[in-house]
């Protein structure tokens, strides 16, 4: 059994995200904050390059709780640079495509004034449903 993503006609085209997601019956697993910080500490320069190890740090967060990528239902980008991200976005499709494949659970996109990591530019909050085994 999957999640069924759901986007009702009356909205506006969800490109990149859905505006809703229906999960399959299965154990919730809440993932905290992935910034693109290495296992060492150390961050990359550029908002793709912070994007890209936060995505794979979801993925490895997730497979810690016996998830994959298409599990997530939901996720919320928190970003310091809005314009940057803008800007950016053809290269952050591409590296979310590289760890989530096309699958676009409920995405929110938040502009702050700062992470708790001070040179991170990215910070990405993840909710995934497990699906039962039956």
């Amino acid at each position: 059994m999957s999640h069924e993503l759901i986007n009702p006609e009356g909205l506006p085209p969800a490109v990149g995200f859905s505006h809703a997601v229906l999960p399959a019956t299965g154990r919730t697993v809440y993932l905290g904050g992935q910034a693109g910080i290495r296992a060492d500490g150390t961050v990359p320069e550029g908002i793709v390059a912070q994007f890209d190890l936060a995505c794979e740090n979801v993925v490895k967060a997730l497979a810690a709780a016996g998830g994959s990528p298409e599990h997530l239902v939901s996720m919320q980008i928190f970003a310091t640079d809005t314009d940057g991200y803008a800007a950016a976005l053809p290269a952050l499709g591409a590296a979310y495509r590289k760890h989530f494949g096309k699958h676009y659970p409920a995405i929110a996109y938040l502009g702050v004034s700062r992470l708790f990591e001070p040179s991170a530019l990215v910070e990405l909050v993840c909710i995934a449903v497990v699906p039962d085994q039956r």
